[in-house]
């Protein structure tokens, strides 16, 4: 199309060609920067918090089981709905999207039910139902979910994927609500989840009805090993990786301890039935005021602050104790959290050249925090013990959370020494 007949509410970029093609053609890719189908892809996606499954299995379910053996299940559950994104992101460059989304959310909802199955006191089922098919399913999901969002648009990407973000935070303020009544409410644990999974099997099928492609797979799509050994020579990509697992170690150990954190100094555990929400709706806010930050102070900076603040308030933690104070650090964590989780996709976005690529990158990345993910939890819960030594987890993970930010930190300064290089070498 010549460039007059470009309508004004597109973009157009020119997509480099691909060393495998026989003809090096360059193809102008068109993005429509917003529209009905668009933003019903934005608008679908879900997930929930773990927070409410910690205490609940800590004080009723699990109790013959220690902190650190119960936080396995979140954290190979969330490894597993992160990591999971390289084999998602390869199928997804290869045109399976519809598999991935309609297989996810089978088994989604068949995990869910079997988790209802689960008796007290038998760890193992919870493990295999909510840990490892729970965890594969979300896998399933996210990285397509998000990826599809870059069919549609360009320059508003970012704020884009900040609304597929702040999806899954709403879905978390819904949940804990939900599962604290129904657990504690007399209908019990079977009946909760089955009722909860219900619930997400309706969203699930919306999800599924409105998310769609518009652009057609790559006819070369990007090989693993070959894009493995370009992140390798990638140096900030590489240092962003290692951010990431640091930063992720530290991360989930508010959402999986807040409550039961809160229950134990004291707190009424109607409050502290709530203090996920007050965490999840700073959430909700942050991701969805980071899409329109971004653009004014740049993706890389906003990551590197909202990862700095987190760290600082994980550090709080250790003076957690008063209602008060559980309303301060749980809001303000959770706006920071979710500006981090808001610019984690677009941060490795922006790190990936090649468009064809972007399915492969995503799964690298999203997998290295997912390791992360894995090692945290456990280590909060055996730092933690049996006597509750709040303040050795919280040491930890604040610290380990400033060390993945000062390595973003070095993945900005990497990136703009590459800028300087290349503007010098244009003539």
């Amino acid at each position: 199309m010549p460039p007059s007949e470009v309508s004004s509410n597109q973009t157009v970029i020119e997509v480099p060609p691909k060393e495998n093609l026989d003809k090096a053609v360059t193809e102008l890719v068109q993005f429509p920067e917003g529209g009905t189908a668009a933003w019903c892809t934005v608008i679908g996606g879900y997930t929930s918090s773990f927070g409410v499954y910690q205490d609940f299995y800590t004080l009723h379910y699990l109790t013959n089981e220690s902190s650190s053996a119960i936080s396995w299940i979140g954290s190979t559950n969330a490894f597993l709905a992160t990591s999971f994104g390289i084999v998602a992101g390869a199928l997804y460059d290869r045109g399976y999207f519809y598999h991935l989304m309609i297989g996810g959310s089978l088994l989604q909802s068949f995990a869910l039910f079997m988790l209802s199955l689960a008796q007290p006191g038998q760890y193992y089922q919870i493990f295999l139902a909510q840990g490892i098919a729970l965890g594969i399913a979300q896998g399933m999901l996210f990285v397509p979910t998000v990826a599809v969002v870059s069919h549609y648009f360009h320059k508003r990407r970012t704020l884009a994927m900040s609304l597929v973000a702040s999806g899954s935070s709403l879905g978390a303020i819904v949940h804990p609500v939900m599962l604290n009544n129904l657990f504690n409410r007399g209908v019990g644990f079977a009946n909760g989840v089955r009722i909860s999974a219900a619930f997400v099997s309706v969203l699930l099928l919306i999800a599924c009805l409105l998310i769609r492609t518009r652009l057609e797979p790559p006819k070369y799509p990007a090989n693993y090993l070959s894009v493995g050994k370009g992140v390798l020579h990638d140096m900030p990509f590489c240092i962003m990786c290692i951010g990431l697992l640091c930063f992720q170690m530290g991360f989930y150990y508010p959402l999986f301890y807040f409550q039961v954190d809160s229950v134990k100094h004291g707190n009424s555990e109607t409050f502290s039935f709530y203090s996920l929400v007050l965490l999840n709706g700073g959430s909700l806010i942050g991701r969805l005021s980071a899409g329109f930050i971004a653009p004014r102070v740049g993706v890389p900076r906003l990551i590197i602050l909202s990862t700095a603040v987190c760290a600082i308030f994980i550090l709080g933690m250790i003076g957690l104790n008063r209602v008060a104070t559980v309303v301060v650090l749980g809001t303000i964590y959770g706006y920071f959290a979710g500006i981090y989780i808001a610019m984690l996709s677009p941060t490795i976005t922006l790190l990936t050249s090649d468009f064809s690529e972007i399915g492969a990158r995503m799964g690298i990345g999203v997998t290295m925090a997912g390791f992360g993910s894995l090692l945290g939890g456990p280590i909060s819960g055996a730092l933690l013990t049996s006597q509750y030594k709040w303040w050795q987890p919280s040491l930890f993970n604040g610290l380990i959370s400033l060390t993945g930010c000062g390595m973003l930190i070095i993945m900005q300064l990497a990136l703009t020494r590459r800028k300087c290089s290349a503007e010098k070498q244009e003539p």
